[in-house]
């Protein structure tokens, strides 16, 4: 009896034929568009990262460049110590710090993120010589209207600023925006976190900082807030709730 594919039988399983490879086209494009968009984000974050320890990319491949000059590491932030993780690029740092299993609320929450996750990528920046020129890590905090996301490299002693990048935000813009400014960002270089007691001294002043601080950050008039929220995430990240335990273990492993 030769099959009708007019009948209801093969009108259904026509159909099935169709939903099932229509199902598999989607799940292939799906895949494919979510490794094209995985592989944009670490082109987007190597960039930021070198932009942040001042590596010259003029006429060259950002990637061969970040391949060779930058070790990517996920260090417990309570520990300091290194975790091994095969997929470090593609560490999804918003997700661990909302996910309840993978992230706290801090004891002091100077930055105003209301919880951080456990781990945190930091990265290592060498020169041809294969010496440790910066460490660039993440850090970010609420403005005064959103959160604000940004790279602080610093040179080998952990103090001195090398450059910072703040990449994201939702500030006022003509005002807030100024944290993306060349000229201001260039205000971090030489700057110091620490005083020589070892305590957070950095400081965006409301005006401009005295010449010859090497602590104090010109501040922008009208954006009082948004400066104030990115010296208490410094003040946070590079705490004990922040990097400061992984510093301490990068320190005695240089001595």
């Amino acid at each position: 009896m030769a099959f009708n594919k007019d009948s209801l039988v093969g009108t259904m399983l026509f159909t099935l034929v169709l939903c099932l490879l229509c199902s598999f086209m989607i799940t292939g494009t799906a895949e494919v568009l979510k490794e094209r968009k995985l592989a944009k984000k670490r082109d987007e974050l190597k960039r930021y990262v070198l932009m942040a320890a001042n590596v010259d990319t003029a006429g060259k491949d950002f990637r061969d460049i970040f391949e060779t000059s930058v070790t990517p590491m996920l260090v417990d932030l309570d520990s300091g110590d290194a975790v091994t993780n095969d997929s470090v690029m593609d560490f999804d740092d918003r997700m661990a710090a909302i996910n309840p299993e993978t992230s706290r609320k801090p004891k002091k929450d100077s930055a105003k993120i209301k919880r951080r996750a456990n781990q945190a990528r930091v990265f290592k920046v060498y020169n041809d010589k294969r010496e440790l020129v910066s460490v660039v890590v993440p850090v970010h905090g609420k403005g005064l209207w959103s959160i604000i996301y940004g790279f602080i490299a610093v040179k080998p002693d952990l103090n001195t600023i090398e450059n910072v990048v703040f990449y994201e935000h939702g500030e006022t813009p003509g005002i807030g925006d100024f944290v993306s400014a060349p000229e201001w960002v260039g205000k971090w270089h030489g700057k110091q976190v620490f005083n020589d007691d070892g305590k957070i001294a950095l400081r965006i002043h409301k005006g401009s900082a005295k010449k010859g601080d090497i602590h104090g950050i010109d501040g922008v008039s009208g954006a009082t807030k948004t400066a104030r929220g990115i010296q208490r995430a410094v003040t946070f990240w590079f705490g004990k709730e922040g990097y400061q335990a992984f510093f301490d273990k990068l320190k005695a492993s240089e001595v």
